[in-house]
Parts: C-alpha cells; sequence; structure tokens
C-alpha cells in the first residue's frame, strides 16, 4: 500500500479543502461529505494552507488525527479560514480569490542530529518547555533558507532563542509532506 496519493485523490482532497473553505465562511457550519477511496480514509495529520494574492492567509494542521484524511483536510481548511490566531476569520469577499494548499505528513521522528534535515524535503517540529514551533518542509524552499537559518527560524516561530536547537532542553522531530496544491 503506497502512502503516495494518486492524482484522482489529490483532486478531491483540493476540492474537500475548499468547499469546507467556502461552506465554513458563508455559513458558519463545516459539512463534508463521506469518502470510500481507502487513502483517504486512513489516519493522518495534514496541514491546510490558504493563500490571497501570495500572501498567507491562514495555516492550521496536525500531525496525528484520529480521523480520516478527508474529514481532517475539511477540518483544518475550516480551521485555516476562521481559527488561525495570527489573522482575522476569512469574510465572504475574499472567497473570491484564494488558493489552497495541503501537506499530507509523514509520521513525527525524533532526532538528536540536526544534520539529517535535507532542506525541501524535512520538515522540523521542535519542543522545548511548553514552547513549540513548526514549520513545513516548503517553507526553507520558499524562503532561500539553509538547514540552520530553517533551524533557527523553528526556535523563533516558538518563541524561543534562535540557538535554542541546540539545547539538550529540546526535542527536535522530523517529518516529509506530500503538498497539494490548488487555486
Amino acid at each position: 500500500m503506497s502512502d503516495t496519493l494518486n492524482p484522482a485523490e489529490r483532486e478531491i482532497l483540493l476540492a474537500i479543502a475548499r468547499h469546507a473553505i467556502e461552506t465554513v465562511v458563508r455559513t458558519g457550519r463545516l459539512n463534508a461529505e463521506e469518502r470510500e477511496e481507502p487513502a483517504l480514509n486512513r489516519n493522518r495529520g495534514c496541514f491546510v494552507t490558504i493563500r490571497r494574492r501570495g500572501e498567507l492567509r491562514g495555516c492550521i494542521g496536525t500531525f496525528v488525527s484520529g480521523q480520516p484524511l478527508w474529514r481532517e483536510v475539511a477540518a483544518m481548511a475550516a480551521s485555516a479560514a476562521t481559527r488561525d490566531p495570527r489573522f482575522q476569520p476569512m469574510k465572504e469577499r475574499e472567497l473570491a480569490d484564494f488558493s489552497v494548499e495541503i501537506s499530507v505528513l509523514s509520521p513525527l521522528e525524533e532526532t538528536d542530529d540536526p544534520n539529517r534535515i535535507e532542506v525541501g524535503k524535512h520538515g522540523v517540529y521542535l519542543e522545548n518547555g511548553f514552547n513549540r514551533g513548526v514549520l513545513l518542509p516548503q517553507v526553507a524552499v520558499e524562503h532561500g533558507w539553509d538547514r540552520l537559518t530553517f533551524l533557527q527560524q523553528t526556535c523563533l516561530k516558538a518563541g524561543l532563542p534562535a540557538d535554542s536547537w541546540n539545547s539538550p532542553q529540546t526535542r527536535l522531530y522530523l517529518f516529509t509532506a506530500e503538498i497539494l496544491t490548488g487555486q
């Protein structure tokens, strides 16, 4: 059984995300139709990113899911549109111009070797006390970061000093993501 989604499954998930965003913004409710595709019914974590005019508009996700991928995508899409604390909830007028990106995640793998990070392949999740930060694999590529900058930026996102990735109290996790993009 492959973990990679086929083109039809990818299109279905993108349509589910778009529908969830449009529905929750218009009605305040989330509804998604059941899916029968085996790959879409496995429990997998995901992040959904919304952009408007190329700018981040919302991004919410989870690494571990207790529900099928299709349902998790719908929930994360609705949350990215209405619950990302960095942004006001999307308004109906914004529905005319947005794009969606879904990152279907591999399980987290803890490592004590930051040199294992391959920029563009791995995302980084780190924990230090109550602070947590995550950056998806594509973020480093979008910004042209090297491994060190990627680690530093993940620390800053977690509210930690940039060099905290090297602290014995910091737990470092790697993951990969299958990226689905659509208008």
